[in-house]
């Protein structure tokens, strides 16, 4: 695989820049694909979201100074692009972010593209009834492992307010899971 610099190097040159942008593509697609998809839940939304996060990295890479990797850049695109379109969808249907999640859990029993188990689906039934920022933190720490430190570059958050919305987090989630258990 190519290196981070290299790749970045011959974005930002218009000769290399699309062959650069393909091998962008090939590299992280899959791993933002599912970064996305933990946060909007449909595929076919994650799909739109992920096409404007492409789109927005091919439009602005120019401009990326490299105070942070590139993979953390992008992924904080695809968050925000991800929050972004949450928030037109509430606004679009006068229902709340939340009650968005709570739509896009209902929906994923019957997803096709979802395959995860009883417990699974009672997992993201609990993860839906989280405020944003600790719906945030907790998938990307818990699905994404991501380090604190990663995760401060990307939400912008600091590491002590993550490990706070973390704890606060995962202790909701046993406390739905033990108030629902049907196992």
């Amino acid at each position: 695989m190519i290196q981070e610099s290299d790749l970045l190097t011959n974005l930002q040159t218009s000769e290399k820049k699309e062959t650069a942008f393909r091998q962008l593509l090939a590299a992280y697609k899959e791993r933002l694909y599912w970064h996305v998809r933990r946060i909007v839940l449909d595929h076919d939304d994650a799909d739109d979201v992920l096409q404007n996060t492409f789109i927005k990295v091919y439009r602005h890479i120019d401009s990326f100074k490299g105070d942070s990797k590139l993979y953390t850049w992008m992924y904080r695109i695809a968050t925000n692009e991800a929050l972004t379109f949450l928030k037109m969808k509430a606004r679009r249907n006068h229902i709340t972010s939340q009650e968005v999640q709570r739509q896009a859990f209902s929906n994923l029993a019957s997803d096709i593209y979802f395959e995860g188990s009883a417990i699974q689906l009672k997992l993201q039934q609990a993860i839906a009834t989280l405020p944003e920022k600790q719906r945030l933190v907790f998938t990307m720490k818990y699905f994404g492992a991501h380090t604190y430190e990663e995760l401060s570059e990307i939400l912008e958050i600091s590491v002590g307010g993550l490990k706070s919305n973390y704890h606060i987090a995962v202790t909701k989630i046993k406390e739905f899971l033990a108030e629902n258990e049907t196992f």
